[in-house]
């Protein structure tokens, strides 16, 4: 079977930004629970978005992704590891508005040795480095992920806008690693309808006062 589920969230946090469903307005876990998802399609009108499904009880965090814009989804790359829906699970999203003109917004999942978090960096000049720091706690990359190494990095720019570059820099200002990106959706280019850039088998050790920044381009 397939649900919808949907919700007129608030930008920039994931509090009560829980999706229900279009029917019956029940969350993930009362309307489905023990079945199994293989796919999930997340869309928004405009701007960027990351969903998450998780315990709303344990907080544990089950499957994570980020969304199309309306229009640009596409089922293949839809899918998700197999989650088995527990009673009390929910699925909720992290959206971002437009940007400034001239400017860009970015939403980046960090998975390391310790855990996966959402990081995001908001009105970045075009052009110019923006850091990106945990969206919940505001944190650096090496204050949130000290002593860990980072395994896997997926950013989402604003629509329309590209990605040039992603590096990690140590306490020094040296600069660990880099990997260029580009645009996303039906464009020039592009990659995919979800990320700019999407970085896998890192093993990178993340020491004390380290940071990630990314580098776009806005489109206007």
């Amino acid at each position: 079977m397939s649900k919808v589920f949907t919700d007129e969230s608030t930008d920039g946090t994931w509090n009560a930004n829980i999706g229900l469903d279009t029917i019956a307005s029940q969350s993930l876990g009362i309307l489905i629970p023990n079945a199994t998802l293989s796919f999930a399609q997340g869309t928004y009108a405009a701007g960027n978005m990351a969903w998450r499904i998780q315990s709303s009880s344990t907080l544990q965090v089950k499957s994570r992704g980020l969304g199309n814009v309306a229009g640009l989804s596409c089922y293949e790359s839809d899918q998700i590891a197999p989650v088995k829906v527990a009673p009390n699970d929910i699925i909720s999203f992290f959206p971002l508005a437009e940007p400034a003109v001239n400017q860009t917004n970015t939403l980046a999942w960090i998975q390391t040795s310790k855990g996966t978090e959402l990081f995001q960096n908001t009105g970045a000049v075009s052009g110019t480095d923006g850091e990106l720091k945990s969206a919940v706690q505001n944190q650096t990359l090496g204050d949130a992920f000290f002593g860990s190494t980072v395994q896997r990095v997926w950013i989402q720019v604003s629509d329309t806008d590209g990605n040039n570059s992603l590096s990690i820099i140590d306490e020094m200002g040296g600069i660990v690693f880099t990997a260029y990106g580009g645009k996303r959706g039906a464009t020039l280019g592009s990659k995919s309808g979800q990320y700019n850039l999407y970085a896998v088998n890192l093993g990178i050790p993340i020491g004390k006062g380290w940071s990630i920044k990314v580098n776009n381009t806005a489109s206007v």
